[in-house]
Formats: C-alpha cells, structure tokens, sequence
C-alpha cells in the first residue's frame, strides 16, 4: 500500500484555483515551456486555447496540465524524444489522464475529479494510485491544472490525433506474439532478438506493442534493433490499455497491426505486456482477434518454475508455444531444468529467429 503519510488532498497554487471558472485561456507559451511527455508525442497542440478547470471529469486519454507538487518515485519525465527531462517542484507537465497496472510498481485508476492526483509513470500518465510495489517510493504527486480544451471548450483527448480505428487486414504478413509470465520477464529483449535476426536476413519487419503504459523504451528497443516501423497503444489514441475495455484492447491490435501492414512490412512483432495471469492479457488472448491475428506465439520467462507453469497456462488458453526464452535462458542450469520437462524448444534470448515461411492459418 502508499505510505500512510502520503497526503489526502494535494494544495493547488491560487495560481490556477480550481473552480474559479469553467475555463480560462491557454497561451501557445505557456504549452511551449511545459514539460510535455511521451504520450502526447502525436498531439497537434495548435488549437490547445483553453483550459478546462470545472464542471468537467476526467476521461482516459484527456490531455491536462498539471503541477508537480512532490517528486517521488518518477523524477523524471520522459519527453517526446525520448530524453528524460528532471522535475521540480513548480514544474508545469503535460500529460494524459489514464489508469496503470504494473506488479513492480504501481496499480492505478483514472482520478474521480480534477485536483490531486499522481504521476504513475515516466512517459506520462496521471492518475490515483491505490498501491505500490514494496521498492517502489511513493508516487510523484501532481495538481491538474485542468484539461487542455479549444476555443469552444471541446477536450483535447489522444484519440483525436489516433491511428483510425481499422478492421485486421485480410492479407497481411506473418505475425509473431511474444508473451511472457510478468513485467521484466524479458520480452521486449525477445522482440528486439527477433528484429534483429528479420534484419539480417534482408526483410522489413515492424513492431506493435499492443498493451501496456505509456513509454517510449519498448519503441526505441525495437527501433535500435533495426526495426522498419514501431507503433504501441497510444499511437491509437490510448495512455495505457489498463481499464479501457477487451473490446478496444481488441481493436487496438486490429488498428495496428492494419497500420503496420499498410507499411508494407514482411513480418509484424507484437509485445503483449504484463503477464498470462493479469485478467486484461488473458482476455486478449482468450479473444476471437487474437485466435486471427497470432501465428505463433513466443513465451519469455524470468525463470525455470514460471517458464514451465506459463506454457501450461498457454495451453489451457488453447495455445502450444513455438519457444521459451526471457531471463531465464541467462541461466544455463535454468536452461536445462526446462527442457527436462517440456518438449518446446526452449531458445537464448539472443538466438531467437523468425520463420518467414507464411503458415496457411495466416493466408486465409
């Protein structure tokens, strides 16, 4: 749980009193010098005018300006770029409004109403966290400012400037999952793995990363690793995908694997966050999407016991995985206790490689 000495209510400078006016206006400076994050890397804040500061609510994607009040465990926001750019207090951000599930840090959901609330992670969202992993410091507490609207008092909100929404193509390249037991169980070092081995055999493979929090890392990994395209969740228009319903989980897969098609890629990589047990993967999975789009799924492990249990829990989802790879292939002896009780290839991180030989499910 947060620290009993994390503050109820968080002051708001009268600066920007909260409720004082539905709205106020919004100078093109004021936008310019804030510290914008990650997820707003698509957002055209031209027609930003306004700020909303009462008689509204907080929706996931919405885009608001807030004040850092007390760093915590993110003391750093990671801008557009990629940079990561060091908070004070004082600070004005720009960030998006979402919820966040992540075991080694926090779990997080979309704040009742504009005021205090918390900066849950680096790339950019802001939310109410319920609890924290044990390592974790407290969050970074923000104040909403209020919610970047234009001159006529729309909202700004991510799916404005979304990838639109599109249907999985029908004649698309060869799709490989990569699944894994947790965070941190390798399977962003697995994509980059299978980037790389498409690379040097000459073909155009792109990357999705479905689910998860807003973050440029998993991108530049995939882009360092010799990607010909990278797209995530909030290039549809989507902070994180915690909370946001399987039908829209759903079609965020739909809408980025048809982008990445469109690109004319040979092969297309998605990363699945989180792990088999959290509620969201396993619906995906469970998905009639998912049943169309996965022609063979790679599971990353961070060691032997989970390797083994998540290949089970694979299969009662009615999938076989194709290897077994993630931290636990750093091991050897860990190596070799896996392949002792399973008969699927069980591959180094490094080693991994795609089949481009197109399997007759996708072709159809």
């Amino acid at each position: 749980m947060l620290d009993a000495g994390l503050p109820a209510n968080i002051e708001i400078s009268a600066k920007d009193p909260i409720g004082a006016e539905c709205t106020v206006p919004l100078s093109a400076a004021r936008i310019a010098s804030a510290k914008r994050a990650f997820t707003t890397r698509n957002i055209d804040f031209s027609d930003a005018t306004r700020l909303l500061t009462a008689n509204t609510y907080p929706e996931i994607g919405d885009l608001v300006l807030a004040r850092v009040v007390r760093t915590g465990q993110h003391r750093r926001i990671e801008l557009p770029c990629g940079r990561r750019s060091t908070m004070h207090v004082g600070d004005e951000i720009v960030v998006a409004f979402g919820a966040r599930y992540a075991s080694d840090q926090f779990e997080a959901g979309l704040p009742v109403q504009l005021g205090a609330c918390h900066l849950v992670a680096a790339g950019g969202v802001a939310a109410s966290a319920y609890c924290k992993h044990s390592r974790m410091k407290n969050p970074t507490e923000i104040a909403t400012i209020g919610i970047l609207a234009t001159a006529d008092g729309r909202k700004l909100n991510m799916r404005d400037f979304a990838i639109p929404g599109a249907p999985l193509p029908k004649n698309r390249p060869p799709v490989t999952i990569v699944l894994g037991t947790a965070m941190n169980a390798g399977k962003t070092a697995a994509v980059a793995s299978l980037v790389k081995s498409g690379c040097a055999s000459g073909l155009k493979v792109g990357v999705a990363k479905a689910t998860g929090t807003g973050s440029g890392g998993d991108l530049w990994s995939a882009i360092d690793a010799g990607a010909a395209a990278a797209l995530d969740f909030s290039d549809a228009g989507h902070p994180s995908t915690h909370q946001i319903g399987p039908d829209a989980i759903e079609q965020c897969l739909a809408t980025l694997t048809h982008a990445l098609t469109e690109q004319n890629v040979d092969h297309i990589v998605v990363e699945i966050a989180d792990g088999l047990l959290f509620g969201e993967t396993a619906t995906l999975v469970s998905s009639a999407t998912f049943n169309k789009i996965a022609d063979r799924i790679i599971l990353a492990a961070g060691d032997a016991m989970g390797a083994v249990a998540s290949e089970n829990t694979l299969a009662q989802l009615g999938y076989q995985a194709e290897a077994l790879t993630g931290l636990f292939t750093a091991a050897p002896l860990a190596m070799n206790e896996v392949a002792g009780v399973t008969d699927t290839p069980v591959i180094h991180t490094d080693e991994l490689s795609i089949h481009f030989d197109r399997p007759e499910a996708a072709a159809q």
